[in-house]
């Protein structure tokens, strides 16, 4: 097939670059191994969330104000993409690293760097073929989807958008862990253990931040689990976007230059420090930028339009003190329903909270535990209230404003369903292991040959490496 001129670094089409990391992600058993993992991983769990959601739906129709806590969003899409956060936390890394591991083995990683590629190039075609198994790796999911639909469940295209992107980012950041372990270590085995132990150093980090030190919990922010955790609320955040390519950006620039094995390795660790540093540089700029959409149907991650529009009025820096100890409930109720949203709203919002032993003194010896303030411009208003009706009345009354809390309100209807998961069982444990079954002996020539096969046979006519 003839290479369009536009596709060519330093003079080389990259067609041959990229059918060779297809092929060999193609015909690794670690892929078809994952993917059949996955597919069973995601019926199990689609069919545990139908059948949870079919009797919460059950005893909506017997009281239906409780219809409106039922969201597809928590009830099926974030359950079912579960199965797909397992498989890039665990199963992944065993794909992105067998692209590197096995050239180091077999020493073919020193033919690949005397190529006309830059290494730009390089990696860019083994990242690219990492996104083209997440992608396959995300076809059973989208399949649960699809059975929900036709079953009669309501889906929102943006929830799901929102979600999708979440779970690409979160595979795209270990990914390029990944890469860095394999061009680091010497045997795949190693960079494996370091991938996933570093992946899982981040659910280590989530489980202290619920202590009372503060740099952790600052440092539990750019936990990949919090990263992710932010699209299943059903948020989109540019700056969490951003900071997820940027790291995706410097982990390839560091196995850039650990995979170049013509270098020392102090002028690697130089290079590599460069490297870090610059990406923090950036990645603090990227904090500083302030755009976030509620992706939620009902709207749960932001305030009303019109009380949305007063807040943004509001020029002065709005001071929130909480006295809530750390395991204390109603602190997690109170960040989910409101001091979430005033940052997502107010660019000049700022929130303190009181030490924990003194919040866990004062619950012992005094009133002032439980309290919130709520300080603009010399006034202060206090309360105990974790909900909007209570608390934005006063924030508007020390901030001048008269604004009307009904104004603009959208009722969540919510979206009961009753439905069954005999198809479901029958295609996640029998014909989709079937088509993966067929496909798999397609590609190794158990039902007909490699030469058979259109793309293998192309790609073997004067593109070959």
């Amino acid at each position: 097939m003839p290479c369009p001129d536009a596709i060519k670094i330093s003079g080389a089409p990259l067609w041959p670059l990229g059918g060779k990391e297809l092929r060999d992600l193609s015909t690794g058993r670690a892929f078809w191994a994952a993917l059949g993992i996955v597919i069973f991983l995601t019926g199990y769990s689609y069919i545990q969330a139908a059948s949870l959601y079919t009797e919460a739906s059950r005893s909506a129709q017997k009281f239906p104000e409780l219809a409106r806590n039922l969201s597809p969003l928590d009830g099926i899409l974030v359950p079912t993409f579960g199965a797909l956060y397992l498989a890039a936390t665990f199963l992944f890394p065993f794909i992105v690293i067998r692209t590197v591991g096995a050239e180091k083995q077999s020493g073919a990683q020193k033919m690949l760097i005397q190529l006309p590629y830059s290494m730009f190039a390089l990696l860019t075609a083994k990242l690219a073929a990492a996104v083209v198994a997440w992608a396959v790796m995300l076809l059973p999911s989208l399949s649960a989807l699809g059975l929900w639909g036709l079953s009669g469940g309501h889906l929102s295209g943006v929830e799901i958008a929102n979600l999708v992107l979440g779970h690409f980012l979160y595979a795209l950041v270990i990914g390029g862990i990944s890469l860095v372990a394999a061009a680091v270590t010497e045997s795949p085995a190693s960079a494996t253990v370091a991938a996933v132990g570093f992946t899982l150093g981040f659910w280590v980090l989530d489980f202290a931040a619920a202590g009372d030190n503060e740099l952790i919990k600052n440092l539990a922010g750019l936990s990949l689990t919090a990263v992710l955790r932010t699209f299943e609320r059903g948020v989109f955040s540019l700056n969490v976007l951003a900071g997820s390519l940027l790291a995706v950006l410097g982990l390839a620039g560091i196995a850039g230059i650990w995979f170049h094995s013509g270098h020392t390795i102090s002028r690697r660790l130089r290079r590599s420090a460069l490297v870090v540093i610059a990406a923090a540089i950036t990645l603090a700029l990227t904090v500083q930028v302030h755009f976030f959409r509620d992706a939620a149907e009902d709207r749960r991650n932001s305030f009303s339009p019109a009380v949305e529009i007063a807040l943004k009025t509001i020029k002065g820096r709005l001071n929130i003190e909480v006295h809530l100890a750390p395991e204390d409930p109603r602190l997690y109720d109170l960040e989910r329903s409101l001091l979430s949203k005033f940052r997502r709203t107010m660019g000049n919002v700022e929130i303190t909270f009181a030490n924990a032993r003194r919040s866990r003194w004062l619950s012992n010896n005094g009133d002032q535990y439980g309290q919130v303030y709520y300080r603009y411009g010399g006034q202060q208003a206090a309360s105990r209230s974790t909900s909007e009706e209570e608390v934005l009345p006063l924030v508007f009354e020390i901030a001048g404003l008269n604004q009307s809390l009904s104004a603009g309100n959208m009722v969540f209807p919510g979206y009961p369903l009753v439905t069954e998961v005999r198809w479901a069982r029958i295609w996640f444990y029998i014909l989709f292991p079937l088509i993966v079954l067929f496909f798999w002996g397609w590609i190794y020539g158990k039902f007909f040959t490699l030469k058979n096969i259109p793309w293998f046979k192309s790609s073997t006519k004067g593109e070959s490496l």
